[in-house]
C-alpha cells in the first residue's frame, strides 16, 4: 500500500526514538494496523490519521505516556484527529 511521504517520514522518526527493544514490534504492528485503517476507509494512501489511530488502538496502556511523548516529538498532531478519545 502507498503511504503519504510526510506521514512515512514521521513514523520513521518516531520508530527511531522508540526504545531499541520495542522498535521492530512497534513498526510491524503500526504499519499493519495503519494499512488496515486506510483500507477500511477505502483509500489507496496511508495518511497521518491512520497511523495515529493505529498507535492509540494497539499500544498497551503501560506505554501510553511514552507514546504520547514520542508522537509529540515526531510531529504527529493526534489532537487534530480527536485523540485521546474519552472512554464512555
Amino acid at each position: 500500500m502507498n503511504w503519504d511521504i510526510e506521514t512515512q517520514d514521521k513514523l520513521k522518526l518516531m520508530i527511531s526514538k522508540t526504545p531499541v527493544f520495542h522498535r521492530h514490534i512497534t513498526e510491524e504492528a503500526v504499519i499493519k494496523r495503519a494499512e488496515e485503517n486506510a483500507r477500511s476507509r477505502k483509500v489507496p494512501l496511508v495518511e497521518e490519521s491512520d497511523v495515529i489511530a493505529a498507535f492509540f488502538t494497539d499500544v498497551p496502556s503501560p506505554f501510553y505516556s511514552m507514546m504520547i511523548r514520542l508522537l509529540d516529538q515526531s510531529g504527529f498532531d493526534y489532537k487534530k484527529y480527536g485523540f485521546p478519545r474519552k472512554s464512555s
